[in-house]
């Protein structure tokens, strides 16, 4: 299994998208090219990206980060937004932008974050009639959109992203059924709508073509409690587990990191040498907890 990152591991040095209301100040540390470089230093055998990773979207130089992810033996996954208005525009994609971006680029998945506006309470809203509105609109798009992502060779993929249901996202791959219409299983993110991680997971490995191999820690508070990020197997998901159903479907052959960590600190350079070393511990924990191989591919 190939062992890629997810770019938003990478945030506090300026990569991956602003997320939570709140926008990085920070000059990013890298640029695509030099973030390529540091993947390849760490070991690791892709990226999952998005545009604010690649700086331009247009052709000349999607063809050039192609190039270059294909000189370093890397493999590219891109990662976009159907409406990422409240947190980073430069995510938004129409379905068919993201099928023609992910393919310059040299990436055969495309992810989609479909952003449902969910009602409070979110736990137990699971198919509310305000959400089943906006998921038989996305089913329309991506039906409309599964052909071209075929000629294209771009599997389309749905996340559970933080305001999704695993049923939810099932409804719309059943309703598309489309070979190149699946999931993204993402580890953590059922936490955000009260649904266990793990039955999540198991619902969503079956129809994933990729994943987000995420950790967080539930820490109790006079208040409630807070739900944070943390290196992969230092919180509350059960990571060994979650690793041995995504290991068990073929059609995924790529664990993709991805590390939401906070550094608790404001000091720029002291949050990135924090966030860089849970990066380094999440990728030591895939290699030597999980037994994940190093091995490298063509592009």
């Amino acid at each position: 299994m190939l062992l890629g990152l997810h770019t938003y591991s990478f945030h506090l040095h300026g990569m991956g998208q602003n997320w939570g209301g709140y926008k990085l100040e920070w000059e990013p540390a890298w640029d695509i090219f030099q973030l390529m470089d540091e993947a390849v230093k760490l070991g690791l055998d892709g990226l999952h990206l998005t545009a604010a990773d690649l700086g331009s979207t247009g052709d000349q130089h999607l063809g050039e980060v192609k190039k270059a992810a294909g000189e370093r033996g890397i493999f590219l996954e891109y990662n976009f937004s159907l409406d990422a208005s409240g947190y980073d525009d430069r995510l938004t994609n129409t379905i068919e932008q993201g099928i023609d971006i992910a393919h310059k680029m040299g990436s055969d998945i495309g992810k989609i974050s479909m952003d449902i506006h969910r009602p409070h309470p979110v736990c137990g809203s699971a198919f509310h009639p305000d959400v089943v509105v906006q998921l038989e609109e996305v089913a329309e798009k991506v039906q409309a959109a599964a052909p071209v992502a075929e000629k294209a060779g771009v599997r389309l993929c749905l996340e559970n992203h933080t305001e999704a249901f695993a049923d939810e996202v099932i409804w719309i791959i059943n309703r598309v059924n489309h070979p190149f219409v699946g999931a993204c299983v993402d580890t953590n993110n059922s936490l955000m709508v009260g649904e266990d991680p793990l039955t999540a997971i198991q619902k969503l490995a079956p129809y994933a073509f990729t994943n987000h191999f995420s950790d967080h820690r539930i820490e109790f508070e006079p208040y409630g409690c807070r739900i944070t990020g943390v290196a992969c197997g230092e919180g509350d998901v059960p990571m060994q587990r979650a690793f041995q159903i995504i290991r068990s479907q073929p059609q995924m052959k790529r664990l993709n990191l991805e590390v939401e960590f906070d550094p608790r600190t404001t000091d720029a350079e002291e949050a990135r040498r924090r966030e860089y070393e849970a990066v380094v511990k999440s990728i030591r924990f895939a290699r030597e907890v999980l037994g994940v191989s190093e091995e490298k591919m063509g592009v």
